[in-house]
Parts: structure tokens; sequence; C-alpha cells
């Protein structure tokens, strides 16, 4: 993958996540904010109900108060009735319709001051309206000759004791009034209010608890719930015992000490889906970004791993054009000392890349788990000996050596000699190409509870702990500045592990830049 479009990808990426984190995270204050708006409107309007409730029941009281009164008084002293007349005729069907109001007032030459006050200052007098309404059509009998001689019924209504809504509101004016002469704390009590507001709210849904308080000018009354403090939280607040004219020193205030908790439970369900979603996408990201990472080190280590695969089969290749152009000269084809060591090249080269093709191979089948490993008993013994057979010219050539120390006193293992051997070659293999001095090479075995060890150290040029970890992937080579002065694929170390994952066994290396590095295979005895 192209570096740039790499950064670009990553860059879209990024703003997409935090593009979506915004927008979740705005939704959640965005519903928070709804929710307590929706929370203010319904709470003012349970106290503007609340209010109006006790202004009911007030005045039902006062009402009821001044009949009782009234009945036990007996007849009036004085009384006085006052009529409205109106008629009204309709031309095209001959009818007349009469309407009468009427307006019975008794006087009881009563004070207010027969019920509370005590002062004798007031000198309103209790006086009882009586409406009544009376609603008649009659038809006009008409002759022949067009004269009216009688008038026929044809509807009557008469309704008594009620009165209009000017009378009504004249009458609730001189109640409230009389009402404003009491004390608040008579005029209310903390269990009605109480009882209201409970209801109020439960028939909202609002199980919170709350705190209430009515003021008057500012100043506290007595009736106000014992925790209810005047602060700077959020109070709602409606008036309370107006007038005729709306106005009043009362206010009734409310306020939910756990408000906040209350309002975040309401979306705590949407909010904990969102959070759940916002951290799936967060991990989907990173593992997105991961891969792609992964991806493009994976394509830098395969482009390697192609450059010196190339150069591997490009160095053989042209070996064996030049000892086969050499043989085709008359002259050195007579010369058998010459033409035995040029087919010697020859199949020397040619197995070299057959090697490297197997290996190759070798991996291919291990990752689709094609490859048929039959396991017998075996030493390991001989199978170190025998791999070290196998590098020790290679050793010796460049003035080195492997030296063993087979202490182990138990060996045979269940394996497959042919791979098992193709193992420790390539870890010897590994210490050789990693020896940029003389290779020094000693292998260890020893018996540990029931599993033998084996432990192949070298004193080249050692590895970081951050190739240490990756020494055994697949295609993996520590890069040294020039990517083919260490022959190699990145395929050894990884058929390997393979191999002895395969065997039940384990493989490790322990390793420091400059000092050389110990590989470790443990395998179960048998």
């Amino acid at each position: 993958m192209n570096k740039k479009l790499f950064v670009l990808l990553v860059i879209l990426m990024s703003l997409s996540l935090i593009g979506i984190i915004f927008v979740q995270v705005y939704w959640i204050r965005t519903s928070i904010n709804d929710k307590e708006e929706q929370f203010s409107r319904t709470v003012t309007d349970i106290l503007d109900k609340v209010a109006n409730r006790v202004e009911m029941m007030e005045m039902k009281e006062v009402s009821d108060r001044i009949a009782s009164q009234l009945d036990s008084i007996g007849p009036p002293t004085s009384s006085q009735y006052r009529q409205i007349l109106f008629v009204d005729q309709d031309l095209n069907s001959d009818e007349i319709l009469f309407y009468s109001h009427g307006i019975l007032e008794e006087d009881y030459n009563i004070t207010s001051t027969f019920f509370d006050n005590t002062d004798g200052q007031d000198s309103t007098t209790l006086k009882k309206y009586t409406s009544k309404r009376t609603k008649a059509i009659y038809k006009k009998e008409t002759g022949l000759d067009g004269k009216t001689y009688g008038l026929t019924p044809l509807q009557k209504y008469e309704k008594i004791g009620n009165l209009n809504s000017v009378e009504r509101a004249a009458m609730e004016d001189v109640l409230r009034e009389y009402a404003q002469t009491t004390p608040i704390h008579k005029r209310v009590s903390k269990q009605e209010l109480e009882l209201l507001l409970s209801q109020e709210l439960q028939n909202r849904n609002i199980d919170i608890d709350y705190e209430y308080g009515v003021y008057s000018q500012g100043y506290p009354t007595k009736i106000r719930s014992n925790k209810f403090k005047f602060t700077g939280t959020k109070m709602y607040r409606a008036p309370i015992f107006k007038d005729s004219e709306g106005q009043t020193s009362f206010s009734l205030l409310l306020t939910f000490p756990t408000m906040k908790k209350f309002i975040f439970r309401s979306i705590m369900g949407m909010a904990f889906l969102s959070l759940m979603f916002i951290l799936i996408i967060m991990l989907a990201y990173s593992s997105a970004i991961y891969q792609l990472i992964k991806q493009k080190q994976i394509s830098e280590i395969k482009s390697d791993f192609i450059n010196n695969m190339t150069h591997e089969f490009k160095t053989p290749i042209a070996t064996i054009n030049l000892a086969v152009e050499a043989i085709r000269n008359p002259k050195a084809i007579e010369d058998k000392e010459k033409v035995l060591r040029y087919l010697g090249m020859i199949r020397d080269e040619n197995k070299r890349m057959h090697a490297q093709v197997e290996n190759v191979l070798r991996i291919s089948k291990l990752e689709k788990n094609q490859l048929d490993i039959s396991k017998d008993r075996v030493d390991m013994h001989d199978i170190i000996s025998d791999a070290i057979a196998h590098v020790e010219l290679i050793v010796q050539d460049r003035g080195g050596y492997v030296n063993a120390h087979l202490d182990a006193e138990r060996s045979d293992v269940l394996a497959n000699d042919m791979h098992m051997t193709n193992v420790v070659v390539n870890i010897l293999d590994n210490a050789i190409k990693y020896s940029p001095e003389t290779p020094k090479i000693d292998v260890f075995t020893e018996v540990v509870k029931n599993n033998i060890i084996i432990k192949i150290q070298d004193h080249g040029a050692g590895m970081s702990k951050a190739v240490l970890k990756k020494v055994f992937e697949k295609f993996y080579r520590e890069h040294t500045g020039d990517v083919h002065n260490v022959k190699g694929h990145g395929l050894g170390l990884a058929y390997v592990k393979r191999i002895i994952d395969d065997h039940q066994g384990e493989v490790y290396a322990e390793s420091e830049k400059g000092k050389g590095s110990t590989f470790f295979i443990k395998l179960p005895l048998i």
C-alpha cells in the first residue's frame, strides 16, 4: 500500500471516528437538556394545578361555612328582587321569545365578624343571592283576516339558583377578600399540600424525592417541608392564593435534590447503548488500524522476501550459466577435471535452489495443514549429531566450531526424523549466518522433569528485544541496512516454530545485542 494513501486512509478513519463520537456525545447532551426542559414544564404544570386545587378547596370551605351560618340564622331581614325582561319576535315563523332573568338579594344584617374577625373593623354584611332564569317560546295564532287571536306555548324553560359568570366572579371576589384575613397556616395544611403534590407527581410517573415551601414576599412561612432550603439550586415556583386581579404575595416553591440523577436515569438505557456502540466502534477502528499497519508491514516484508529470493536464485542461475558456457568451450570439454568440477558446481547450485523451493513449499503446506508428519521413537542425540554433520564443513571453512555437550540421561522422543533434523539444522544455519566473525556454536542437552531441553548457543551479533519478539514470525528478517548482506528469506525459524508446536513442544530464544543468542527447544520424553 502506498504510504501517502495509507496515511490518508488513517486520517479519514480517525476523522470519521471523532465525528461519530462527537455526534453521540451531542445527542446525549441534547437528550439531557430536552429531558430537563420537559421535566420543568411538567413540574410547572403540577404546581399550577396544585395551587388551583388549594384555592378551590379554600373557596368551597368558606362557601360551606357561610351557607351553614345562613341556614342557622333563619329568614332574611330584608330582600330585593331585580329582573331583566327581553322579548324577540321571528317574522318568518311568527314565534315570540320571552327571556327573563331575576336576581333575589337577601340581606341577613350580620357582619363577617361573626366568623373570625375579632377587631370589629369589618362592616361587610352577609347577603344571599338567588338567580332565576326563564325562557319561553310562543307561536301567534292568526286568523284569515290577519288579526292575532292568541298565543300557543311551544317551549318553556326555567332555571333557579345558579349565578352567571359575572355574578359568580363578584361572589368569589368577596370570598377571596375574606380568606385573605386568615393566617396562611389555617388556609392550607402541610398534610393537604403534601398529598396534592404527591398525587400530581404520581399521576405524571415522577417518582423522586422533593422538598416544598410556601413563601410570602420572599420570607418563609410555616407551610414547608422539614428539609426545604431556599438555596441557589434549581427551584420551581407558582403563585398561590391569588386575588380577583391575579395578584398574590404568596409563592409555592418546589425543589428536587436528586433531579440530575432522576433525569440521567431516565435516559440511562439509551446512553448506555450509545456508549457501548461508541466502544464497539473504537475497538473496530483500533482493529482496522492494527490490521492496516500489519498488512503494510507484511507487504514490506513480502517485498523484502521477493527481493531476497530473487537474489538467491539469481546467483546460482548465473553460476550454472557460466559453468554451462565453460563446458561448451571445445578446449574445456577435453579437460575432464574441469568438466567434472563444472558439473559439480551445477549440481550444488541446483540443490541450493531446490532446497529454497522445498523450504517455501513446506511452510505453505504447514499453513494449510497439509504437511503429513508421521512420528516415531527417535533419539534426539542422534538427530543433533546428524544436524551438526550437515553444517560442520561450512563452519570449519570459516574457521569456527560446533561443540556438542550431550549430557541428557534420556533422549528418546516421539518425533519425525526428517523434520526434527531440519529444525536443528535451521537453528544452526541461523547461528552461522548471524555470526559476522568466526562462528562459535555450542549445543547442550539436559533433562528437566519429563522433558529434554536442547540449548543452541552462539556468540554472534545477537538480537534486540524488539527483534526477539518477532523472530519466529513468517517472512520476518532483522533489517541490517543492506537487504542482501545476510542470505535468507525469513522462513527458517517460522518453520521451526510450526514443527515444534506440532510435536507438543516449545521453542524460545534469549539474546542480547552484540553478545550472541541462545535458542531453547523443549520436547516431551517418552
